[in-house]
């Protein structure tokens, strides 16, 4: 009798754990299941510009302090930088642009992630494939479909601006991918990618994400004037340029206002959004404040020359960091870069549009953006607008000698 109620007992037990097996299995599945648009990019390039199969990658379970940025050692192939932007409606243009930038001025190989509405995936691959092959040899890219979970996928793709909400769901999305830079589409990279690339080396073991100060004036800061939710540090975070560890966001749990326990970044977002949505006014950035409030150890934060927006000009320059070595990478946010109401900037975002390919540095594009930055003086911003080159002079005289003759 005893041996047939133990043998009974342990078929039971079997029989339980399978459930639970089964069980979490299909909660693990059920995020990525519940997405509305196809994870699938609709089209990825190499760097030879030939279109290349994906292969799904493999992953090994890590403890956090042990997932730091890969690093190579001596010898080795460095790795892809990775950078994505999210461009929606007529977005698309900025977002071409920023990725001249980019491309223009980094000597590292990069990954472009364009997250884009079907419509403009064919304008976006034409313009990227029509630049030089010395240019095209620097990158590879993917275009990806716009997508949200399937629930409430309204909610977030209207949230502050068309698809800006995007960024939140990358490291669910780019799930083979382990670091990731995204900026905005109003940024302008005026120094080499690989100059914010690398502070990745930088970061200690419990911080998974980089960011600028929202505001460097504690009197003018509007967070701290007018938000009605936390945020983080002083002033808040400004998330248009955010370097990221995705394997370490994917790992963490993250403590909450809401639960006693830590959620998961994926088991975040939607409980967050519907605790704040009637007190946030800048959306997605919002939530990262208010998920950052309550992880402030998480966070490495740059100083504010790796994202120089017209709040740092408009009211007196306060941008210490700027005026020791320059701006190295420019937000034209509240539309700056489309009109006159800070010309400095507009300034900067023409030349690199009108600038072609393969002409002089010099003659065709550092000569003719001094002498337009020179025209705006007569505003706060143009007062500082020689900061603006300052760094990028360098760097384009530096490519200038690199680059042979016809390109």
């Amino acid at each position: 009798m005893r041996v047939y109620l133990s043998t009974f007992s342990l078929c039971i037990a079997i029989a339980l754990l399978s459930l639970v097996f089964l069980f979490s299995k299909h909660d693990a599945e059920s995020f990525s299941a519940g997405f509305k648009a196809p994870l699938e990019p609709s089209v990825v390039k190499n760097l030879n510009g030939v279109k290349a199969k994906q292969r799904p990658t493999a992953t090994t379970p890590h403890r956090l302090a042990d997932v730091a940025h890969k690093v190579n050692s001596p010898g080795q192939r460095e790795p892809l930088m990775q950078l994505a932007v999210v461009a929606c409606g007529e977005r698309h243009g900025e977002a071409v642009n920023m990725l001249k930038t980019a491309a223009m001025l980094s000597s590292r190989a990069l990954r472009f992630h364009i997250f884009a509405e079907e419509q403009l995936h064919t304008n976006i691959k034409t313009v990227l494939d029509s630049w030089p092959a010395f240019i095209r040899a620097k990158f590879s890219y993917v275009v990806h479909p716009i997508s949200f979970p399937h629930e409430n996928h309204e909610e977030w793709s209207q949230l502050f601006k068309p698809c800006a909400s995007q960024r939140l769901f990358l490291p669910m999305i780019l799930k083979e991918v382990d670091s990731l830079l995204y900026v905005d589409t109003d940024v302008l990279f005026l120094q080499p990618v690989e100059l914010i690339w690398d502070m990745l080396t930088h970061f200690n073991s419990t911080q998974l994400v980089a960011m600028a100060p929202e505001h460097e004036e504690l009197r003018i800061a509007w967070y701290k004037r007018f938000s009605r939710h936390p945020y983080y540090g002083k002033t808040g975070i400004n998330s248009g340029v955010m370097l990221m560890n995705l394997t370490r966001m994917r790992m963490t749990q993250f403590k909450n206002d809401m639960t006693s326990i830590g959620l998961h970044w994926d088991e975040l977002l939607m409980p967050l959004l519907q605790k704040y949505k009637l007190n946030i006014t800048w959306g997605d950035q919002d939530l990262i404040n208010i998920i950052f409030h309550y992880n402030p150890e998480m966070v490495f934060t740059f100083p504010c020359h790796w994202n120089y927006r017209p709040d740092h000009c408009i009211y007196g320059s306060n941008c210490i960091p700027a005026e020791k070595e320059g701006v190295f990478m420019l937000h034209g946010n509240r539309g700056v870069f489309h009109s006159n109401k800070q010309p400095a900037f507009k300034a900067v975002y023409d030349t690199f549009k009108h600038y072609t390919f393969g002409e002089d540095l010099i003659q065709s594009f550092l000569l003719p953006l001094e002498e337009a930055l020179n025209g705006t003086t007569h505003t706060y911003c143009g007062k500082v607008s020689h900061l603006f080159a300052r760094g990028l002079g360098k760097s384009v005289r530096k490519l200038q000698r690199m680059t042979p003759a016809g390109g």
